[in-house]
């Protein structure tokens, strides 16, 4: 014989309030575990979609990040000679030589500073990223000390505003547009003209080349003889390695936080589940006893009981995604380990760290069961049936 599944439901729901508070805890545990999941993964989701595919962003070996990177111009101009860069409608080369610099700027609300990327453009810039769309004002003007920026810098920075003026490089600046660039990096950036950031930050040389492939299999030989040509210290990337890359650092310092936060407080929720679940086993002697009289074996018991503590740890799990999935309503910055700027992103939940989350529940409702169910089943039945 086997013991119904209700068995074990209609037992959690007779003891409500020891049930929810053990099952709060573990929700606790998996809130906490589920969040910093899904920090890590906005933090990468908001650098990968960063870039294409089809973009090769080509920077100064062994720098890290643009903001790291020398290019000079003669380096730039070899690079755009290269026959497997794609040629545009108008007849010229998907190509962008671009600066990266960080300014510090003022948050709205506080007086305290942070870093932001300010990126010099040239005229391919915006066509090589079409995921970015302007939706107010307009493009900088060439020549001009016109800047235009991301809706994040627009939103939190003093002077990001359209139509407001910010002072860097010695100079004033007008905001002459605002652009969405959706869940990427560049909705934390500034842009102006290249020409005009270069002499301003005293920088007469470009921080990076980005260029569309007119065939993406040609990576690899493209990649080849850019590394290896005598007249050029550069190296070559796929844009989204690229950005994968800047997001690696970051993510794992959080999942490493994360992991020992959730370890930490899994112990309590783990404990509380086992003192619960003992507490249950003293409260069912005879009752223990009267299933196995009743010829229930001793492993129908410990799975019984087991079930129980299975339940306690899947309703934990469920209720802390729950809440945790109202953290994607909101948007937070942090420093970019790569190249120290501000950096704004969502939290992000996927269907992995869903899976991962439930399984977490379970492995503590398993961890938290297995000794009171293992006590359950080994009870003497005449023992048992003495405290009936």
């Amino acid at each position: 014989m086997k013991i119904p599944f209700s068995y074990s439901f209609r037992n959690l729901w007779t003891r409500r309030l020891t049930t929810i508070l053990t099952a709060s805890g573990m929700a606790l545990v998996v809130f906490v575990f589920a969040s910093i999941l899904m920090l890590a993964e906005g933090l990468q989701k908001t650098l990968v979609q960063s870039g294409s595919y089809d973009n090769v962003v080509v920077i100064r070996k062994a720098s890290s990040s643009e903001v790291q990177s020398i290019l000079e111009r003669i380096q730039a101009s070899i690079v755009e000679t290269r026959p497997e860069i794609a040629i545009g409608a108008d007849g010229k080369p998907m190509l962008a030589k671009e600066l990266v610099v960080l300014i510090n700027l003022v948050k709205r609300g506080t007086s305290k500073p942070a870093q932001v990327v300010i990126r010099g453009i040239s005229e391919k810039s915006l066509p090589l990223r079409p995921q970015i769309k302007i939706v107010q004002g307009r493009m900088p003007c060439p020549g001009s000390s016109e800047i235009m920026a991301g809706q994040s810098i627009a939103k939190r920075f003093k002077g990001g505003g359209i139509g407001e003026t910010l002072r860097f490089a010695m100079r004033n600046w007008t905001v002459v547009g605002v652009f969405d660039a959706g869940n990427t990096s560049f909705a934390s950036e500034l842009w102006g003209d290249v020409y005009q950031m270069m002499p301003a930050f005293r920088r007469p040389v470009y921080s990076s080349v980005i260029f569309k492939l007119r065939d993406s299999s040609e990576f690899e030989k493209v990649k080849a003889q850019i590394e290896k040509d005598p007249r050029l210290t550069l190296e070559a990337r796929r844009e989204t390695k690229y950005y994968a890359d800047q997001s690696e650092m970051m993510a794992k310092f959080l999942r490493i936080l994360g992991m020992s936060l959730t370890v930490i407080f899994s112990l309590g929720a783990i404990i509380g589940a086992m003192i619960t679940m003992y507490a249950a086993v003293a409260n069912r002697t005879g009752e223990i006893g009267t299933m196995r009289s009743l010829g229930f074996s001793r492993k129908n018991i410990l799975i019984a009981f087991l079930m129980e503590s299975l339940l306690l740890g899947f309703i934990g799990g469920c209720a802390g995604l729950f809440f945790a999935s109202f953290l994607q309503l909101f948007t937070i910055s942090t420093i970019n380990f790569q190249t120290f700027s501000e950096l704004a992103f969502s939290f992000t939940l996927t269907f992995e760290i869903i899976y991962r989350s439930i399984l977490f529940s379970q492995i503590m409702g398993f961890v938290g069961g297995v000794l009171p169910a293992v006590r359950a089943a080994r009870m003497n039945i005449v023992e048992s049936l003495r405290t009936v």
